[in-house]
């Protein structure tokens, strides 16, 4: 069954499917999603999965968006009673699965919601009103009756702190929510054409998986005890029945490659505080983009202080979410841990978690610097709610601190290539241009000179950006932005703007003649032409992203002069 929006815009739809023997998918299709967040851009849309399971007893597993309200509800309805309904489990709370559990209870408040201990504290804040719940740990069971028996594996920080797995011992079925899931939206309710997914799938492991590798393996080592897995019943993206070997295996193989690496980065903070879970991760997204590996260690849950001291003395840098000054005893001895194991040389970056009763920066920093430490970026403050300048300002906090501890790697493979090659390359010349993006109140800025035409119809040109820079994430398929071509003879001022390096959160415009271009990123007026653009596609180039754009409207204010050429001496660096 599909069901549509009256505002067919929006591409809304629902998709109902049975999967398994009484179980339904329930599939909230967001066609036109482009972005989770603002560092994460989606080409394929997403989808929000839900799922009905009916034994002698009836459970649902997760709900969806609160975009898709009335379509959900009306769906559920065609269904099943609500009231008729036992059993909500929670794989997560994040707020794309749960976003309509307080409506469902003030329907059906004697359902009992089923989820961690942290996901039942979470959904207490969230609801605000009486439910009964049970909470459940690893191993626990779930008799549905009908043989529907669900076993629930404990799955932390994949990706939020609360996360659980569920298993149906009858059809064999595990419910992952976003473990094994990828952004893509399409009809097709299962895996069956991989070529066709395995790109996004790589993608959104590395975005939201990746920075957590050491819990993918342990959820892995878990779900090894489960035996026989017919289907992975994924939260967003197709389900998984085709490939769940080799798909599982991927997970295993790029995992076990993050959990060794040569540079790690730690963060330090408790999720169940304040705003720290998505700083956390916006921070760590940053991080990610440099090719460094981040273990997240949540201070807040069960955490061995011997693995801790380990953790801590062989990271690079250490960034640490500031807790609630009357936190547990067991917080206070977490974070003396991190403080005690601590080392000289180490880079260190702290954040305010937006709790209100955060413990002082500056105390703990200077315990940070007089053991030798050193700040790499400015303490990141919170003072209102966060806003997505907030969150973008984390992302190049964490690039920042993450290029910082791998400054000398960086010049020694600057040095790598064979002089005669090096020299060779370097002879590759190219205009000047400076590439404005913005995006709801973010904005951003680059000097690039790896531009070139690549096509007539459409016109369109291809850029390469590194995967560090801050403006990658404003400049994912769809996002529109300006090329500013510079002039010969007079872009000295521009080019020295836009090189120098930026603060984390800094405004690069300041001091800069702007105007807004129709699509609403800057237009530079010292510009010698500009040109408004939409990002088409991308290509994965080590690391670069080959970002092809479509031009549409554009403008040359001196006809007669020329582009300015950016000439190097050597090739394996700009």
């Amino acid at each position: 069954m599909v069901a549509l929006t009256e505002k067919t815009e929006k591409r809304l739809t629902i998709q109902t499917v049975e999967i398994g023997q009484e179980t339904t998918a329930i599939r909230s299709l967001d066609w036109d999603r482009d972005r989770f967040d603002i560092e994460f851009g989606l080409q394929n849309g997403t989808t929000y999965n839900s799922f009905l399971i009916r034994g002698e007893q009836t459970a649902l597993v997760d709900t969806s968006h609160e975009k898709f309200r009335q379509l959900y509800f009306d769906t559920l309805t065609g269904l099943i009673n609500p009231i008729d309904i036992d059993y909500l489990i929670i794989s997560h709370t994040e707020p794309d699965h749960s976003g309509l559990v307080k409506d469902l209870l003030q329907i059906a408040p004697e359902i009992t919601v089923v989820g961690s201990k942290v996901a039942i504290q979470f959904l207490e804040d969230f609801v605000h009103q009486p439910f009964k719940r049970r909470i459940v740990k690893n191993g626990d069971r779930l008799d549905l009756g009908n043989g529907h028996e669900f076993e629930f594996v404990i799955a932390p920080n994949l990706h939020w702190p609360d996360t659980i797995f569920s298993f149906d011992h009858k059809t064999k079925t595990l419910y992952t929510c976003d473990a094994f899931g990828l952004h893509y939206c399409s009809d097709s309710t299962f895996d069956e054409d991989l070529a066709a997914i395995e790109e996004d799938f790589h993608y959104y492991y590395d975005c939201l998986m990746g920075p957590n590798a050491r819990s993918v393996l342990s959820a892995l080592k878990r779900m090894a005890e489960l035996k026989t897995i017919n289907m992975i019943a994924t939260g967003h993206g197709p389900l998984l029945s085709h490939n769940v070997e080799e798909l599982v295996g991927r997970y295993r193989t790029w995992s076990q490659t993050q959990a060794k690496p040569e540079t790690v980065i730690g963060i330090f903070y408790v999720s169940e505080y304040g705003y720290s879970d998505r700083l956390a991760q916006a921070i760590a997204n940053g991080i990610g983009k440099t090719g460094v590996a981040v273990e997240i260690v949540d201070l807040g849950s069960e955490v061995d202080l011997q693995e801790l001291r380990e953790l801590v003395s062989r990271c690079a840098g250490l960034i640490v979410g500031l807790p609630p000054a009357s936190g547990a005893a067991s917080i206070q001895s977490a974070l003396s841990t991190v403080l005690g194991s601590a080392k000289e040389k180490q880079a260190i970056g702290v954040f305010e978690s937006g709790g209100g009763d955060d413990e002082p920066i500056d105390p703990l920093l200077s315990k940070f610097r007089n053991l030798g430490l050193t700040t790499v970026f400015p303490a990141i403050r919170i003072k209102q709610t966060p806003t997505e300048n907030t969150y973008k300002l984390c992302e190049e906090a964490g690039t920042d601190l993450a290029q910082w501890v791998t400054r000398d790697r960086s010049i020694k493979a600057m040095k790598s290539l064979g002089a005669d090659l090096d020299k060779a390359l370097g002879r590759l010349s190219g205009g000047l241009y400076i590439i404005t993006a913005k995006k709801g109140d973010v904005s951003s800025a680059m000097l690039a000179s790896w531009v070139n035409q690549a096509s007539f119809k459409p016109l369109g040109f291809s850029i390469a950006v590194a995967k560090d820079r801050a403006i990658e994430s404003l400049m994912q398929v769809g996002d529109r932005f300006v090329l500013n071509v510079l002039e010969e003879g007079n872009f000295q001022p521009l080019m020295k703007h836009f090189l120098k390096r930026f603060a984390p959160g800094a405004d690069r415009f300041e001091g800069v003649r702007t105007q807004p271009a129709e699509n609403g990123a800057p237009i530079l007026n010292d510009a010698l032409a500009y040109m408004e653009c939409e990002v088409v596609s991308r290509m994965d180039c080590g690391d670069h992203w080959a970002v092809y754009s479509t031009v549409y409207a554009g403008r040359v204010s001196k006809p007669d002069a020329l582009t300015a050429v950016h000439h190097r001496k050597v090739g394996n660096h700009y």
